[in-house]
């Protein structure tokens, strides 16, 4: 068996695709032939994205959609479908936190307003589990398809002050396992469903928080993060596409239901 983890020709559909970890698994995948579908409430983004892969020789093209809201999603995928004929890989990658839902020094868990831990929770959860439902539909009728979902260190290892976002995300990897087992029981043993578990990557989102503006150094924070993860770095978004490609690719064909870290060995270091 030859492993080239070829993909050249498959249409992958990405939610969240204006992110910047979604986006470069959007271009990741393009380098591998994939023919990319970027779905965003941030459309004009999503369509600079997709522009940037057209123009490295790559086929994109982007959409705007409201992963909160079913018939939207049911729109770009009659479009998707009228464009391409069919989808093959789903990735689910729609989410965040806010500082509303977070507990901090001026703000107690017992202060933290209903509307904003059932934003992140909508957000992440059902933003994920709606997708599903229209895009996997369209796998159980062909029999065959890839989903990766995107949960997160703080769904193994709950992280202090993120409480809806760390329950959110536990809750993705839960509905990961589930789904894998009854899209297999119910339709057909060629769809699978994964997702892979970022740990600490530095983005413009989260980079203040992780790096002192002073002096460049680690904040409290980062610190804690670098002393608990063995390669002693954060971990760029570029090192995601090669998993989602293993997990998309014929290669990984008997992976199903598992939750992938790609955290620097976070997650299998106790402290000692």
């Amino acid at each position: 068996m030859e492993y080239d983890f070829n993909l050249r020709g498959k249409v992958a559909v990405l939610t969240g695709a204006a992110g910047v970890l979604c986006s470069q698994i959007a271009m990741g995948l393009a380098k591998k032939g994939v023919k990319v579908v970027l779905l965003d409430l941030a459309d004009m983004k999503a369509k600079e994205i997709a522009e940037r892969i057209t123009a490295d020789g790559g086929e994109a093209f982007s959409e705007k959609v409201d992963v909160l809201d079913k018939k939207s999603i049911e729109s770009a995928a009659d479009k998707i479908l009228k464009k391409f004929e069919t989808v093959d890989i789903l990735i689910n990658g729609a989410g965040g936190n806010k500082e509303e839902a977070t507990t901090g020094r001026d703000k107690s868990f017992f202060d933290i307003p209903e509307e904003a831990i059932k934003w992140v929770f909508d957000l992440n959860l059902i933003g994920t589990i709606l997708p599903c439902q229209v895009f996997g539909k369209i796998f159980a009728e062909k029999g065959k398809g890839s989903i990766i979902n995107i949960s997160s260190m703080a769904a193994f290892i709950p992280l202090t002050r993120t409480l809806a976002y760390s329950a959110a995300k536990a809750g993705i990897s839960n509905f990961t396992n589930w789904l894998a087992v009854h899209m297999n029981q119910e339709y057909s043993p060629e769809i699978r469903v994964n997702a892979i578990a970022p740990g600490f990557l530095l983005t413009d989102q989260n980079y203040y928080l992780l790096i002192d503006k002073k002096t460049g150094g680690f904040t409290e924070r980062g610190k804690k993060i670098i002393d608990k993860t063995p390669m002693g770095r954060y971990g760029k978004p570029e090192e995601l596409p090669g998993a989602i490609i293993f997990l998309c690719s014929d290669e990984a064909s008997f992976v199903n239901g598992v939750i992938l870290p790609i955290d620097g060995g976070f997650a299998a270091y106790s402290g000692v």
